[in-house]
């Protein structure tokens, strides 16, 4: 879900039309396997900084292997014509270092 202008936001580097309300938190350094599917209609995952686009289809499930070699914040859209808000349809990856994605983890865990 985009953050629309307008309403406060509490992170650095906001990006109008392409920060997200929840951010895709990913460790570095890690072979990592995406799985993707839609629930409606077709969709394409991509992220131009890691060179990575997947398309998302309805009753498939599709894959790809990743591998982040640095720490950041990369944005994406999606990049196929789905619906009438196709332009508001952001991906944001924060890449962090393995043991400080493994704290990530925990702390979420902890909470529950």
């Amino acid at each position: 879900m985009m953050v629309l202008d307008g309403l406060p936001t509490n992170k650095q580097g906001y990006f109008r039309l392409l920060e997200t309300n929840k951010r895709v938190v990913m460790p570095t350094n890690t072979n990592l396997r995406i799985l993707l599917s839609a629930a409606d209609v077709l969709h394409s995952w991509a992220i131009p900084s890691f060179g990575l686009k997947i398309d998302a289809c309805p009753g498939r499930l599709n894959q790809t292997n990743l591998f982040i070699k640095r720490i950041g914040v990369f944005f994406g859209q999606c990049s196929e014509i789905c619906g009438v808000n196709h332009g508001f349809m952001p991906i944001v990856i924060v890449s962090l270092t393995t043991k400080k994605f493994h704290s990530y983890i925990m702390s979420k865990l902890n909470k529950n």
